[in-house]
């Protein structure tokens, strides 16, 4: 097109056809700008999307861990860590991006972000990095190496994973030559696409934080089913044997687990409370000769409450010179409320016994109730009558505890929930005191309403009102919203101030 002799006309021709070209170049230049703008905005959205998860995933861990410390403690304390040091590269680069955007006059016109000099003068310094573009590269490679440290022993393929997302090595371009690896990546780059490449490493930070989370959740319930959890139970046919009988019974493996909480355990038609993954029994043994033992172990697994029936036999001989006395809720009392106590002497009629304490009245029979006042123990004395006239008296110390906090309640359901707007609109909110010995029938009667981005609303009663609904319609879909501050009060006891509620996380599904 260039070669021999051409006319004015040919020549004008071919200018202009340069010039066409130059400008299909340019519009072409100025659609991949818009393409890199446009994979940033949807990484980015990803990206909330996944902090969500990540914090909701470390608000349910923080509430097993609440519940069941020796089990899920130690997994809480390693994703701590995994969440500091995904937090601490996270803000760095959205810093970095902050003072990117800073320079522009439209963060949102992407077309006139072709420029190098902002991460060229910030990263290089000629041929070598600055400081800024070392301490760049090192908080990448410190959470690298500390992320593997935390991963290569027990999650070996997540460890290799993330050895290649965060590779800081020199690279090999296409002409067969090694460059530096934030030269590869940065230098001469248009803003635009430096600000995506930097949105997607969030993303691999963020999806990494996920995987691990899950995988050591994964792990901790993998480890409860191994069979290192199991002992060798001996059980006799019989509770006590002649010295002429022999010894008959049977061995059987159990499963025991001293971090499992149980739901309800009822002995002989009460109610008892357990702890470490096995149940204290307390309880008036009863006349001499051989006695019962029947109830069920009550435990949650996933959605379903399952029950494991308790059936044995135990001897009772006479021991007249001790007391038996037995709190229907174990040895602990429970402030603003009435106790029921069993209290007797064995071998001595309950007309023939005497009991005091500060705060016991006594019902029929064996039966007394305690309303503990202040302090933190309370020791009840008991003295008894034999029918021979002899004299004989014990005594015994319970603890006095508060009422625990109470938890808040969406639809009947606590923690973090799912649930359509329409559905949240008209639920009730409520509180509630699981696992607490006695039905107390809470009843709430107000709590802040906020929506992430909206001003918190205070309502009166137990349902949204209408100004909180107008917030909530307000909420996009995806969007967790809060439900705190919730003040309850014991019905029929408005004067005992209960504990601080806990909050209820929602997050809406459409």
């Amino acid at each position: 097109m260039a070669g021999g002799k051409q006319t004015p006309r040919q020549k004008m021709i071919n200018l202009m056809y340069l010039v066409f070209i130059a400008m299909l170049a340019l519009n072409m230049s100025k659609e991949v700008l818009s393409a890199f703008g446009l994979l940033n905005d949807k990484i980015a959205e990803a990206n909330v999307t996944s902090e969500q998860r990540n914090q909701a995933f470390m608000a349910g861990l923080a509430e097993k861990a609440s519940e069941q410390p020796a089990k899920y403690g130690p997994i809480q304390e390693k994703a701590k860590k995994v969440s500091e040091l995904s937090a601490d590269l996270d803000g760095y680069i959205a810093n970095l991006k902050s003072e990117m955007v800073a320079t522009l006059e439209d963060p949102k016109d992407y077309e006139t972000q072709d420029k190098t000099d902002f991460l060229d003068q910030r990263f290089f310094q000629g041929d070598q990095l600055s400081a800024e573009g070392e301490a760049f590269k090192a908080k990448i490679e410190n959470f690298r190496n500390e992320m593997i440290a935390l991963t290569e022993k027990d999650y070996p393929a997540i460890a290799e994973e993330i050895k290649q997302k965060f590779e800081t090595s020199p690279v090999e371009n296409r002409d067969g030559k090694e460059v530096e690896w934030l030269s590869y990546n940065f230098e001469g780059f248009p803003m635009i696409a430096s600000r995506t490449k930097l949105t997607q490493m969030q993303a691999d930070i963020k999806t990494t934080q996920s995987e691990l989370l899950s995988a050591m959740l994964a792990g901790e319930q993998a480890a409860q089913l191994s069979m290192k959890n199991y002992q060798a139970i001996v059980i006799p046919d019989k509770s006590a044997f002649f010295s002429s009988e022999n010894f008959k019974g049977k061995v059987v493996l159990g499963r025991y687990d001293n971090t499992l909480n149980f739901e309800k355990v009822i002995i002989n038609g009460k109610e008892v409370k357990a702890s470490a993954g096995e149940v204290s029994l307390e309880f008036p043994a009863g006349a001499v000769g051989e006695r019962k033992i029947e109830g069920e172990l009550q435990f949650k697994e996933g959605d379903e409450i399952v029950t494991i029936p308790i059936s044995d036999t135990y001897a009772v001989i006479n021991k007249p010179n001790s007391a038996t006395i037995s709190a229907d809720k174990m040895n602990v009392v429970y402030r603003g409320v009435d106790n029921p106590m069993t209290i007797s002497f064995a071998g001595v009629a309950d007309n023939n016994v005497s009991a005091s304490a500060p705060g016991l009245s006594k019902g029929s029979g064996s039966s007394y109730v305690m309303r503990p006042g202040q302090g933190r123990e309370v020791t009840i004395s008991v003295s008894g009558t034999m029918a021979d006239g002899t004299k004989v008296s014990d005594s015994k110390q319970f603890r006095i505890k508060d009422i625990p906090n109470p938890i808040g309640t969406v639809r009947g359901e606590d923690g973090i929930l799912k649930m359509q707007r329409n559905s949240l609109e008209i639920s009730e909110v409520g509180a509630a005191l699981p696992d607490f010995d006695f039905e107390l029938g809470l009843r709430v009667t107000g709590f802040k309403f906020n929506v992430p981005g909206q001003p918190t609303v205070q309502v009166s009663g137990n349902r949204l009102d209408s100004r909180a609904k107008d917030v909530l319609r307000r909420a996009q879909r995806g969007e967790t919203v809060q439900i705190f501050d919730i003040d309850a009060q014991i019905s029929g006891n408005s004067s005992y101030r209960l504990k601080k509620v806990s909050p209820v996380l929602i997050e809406l599904t459409n």
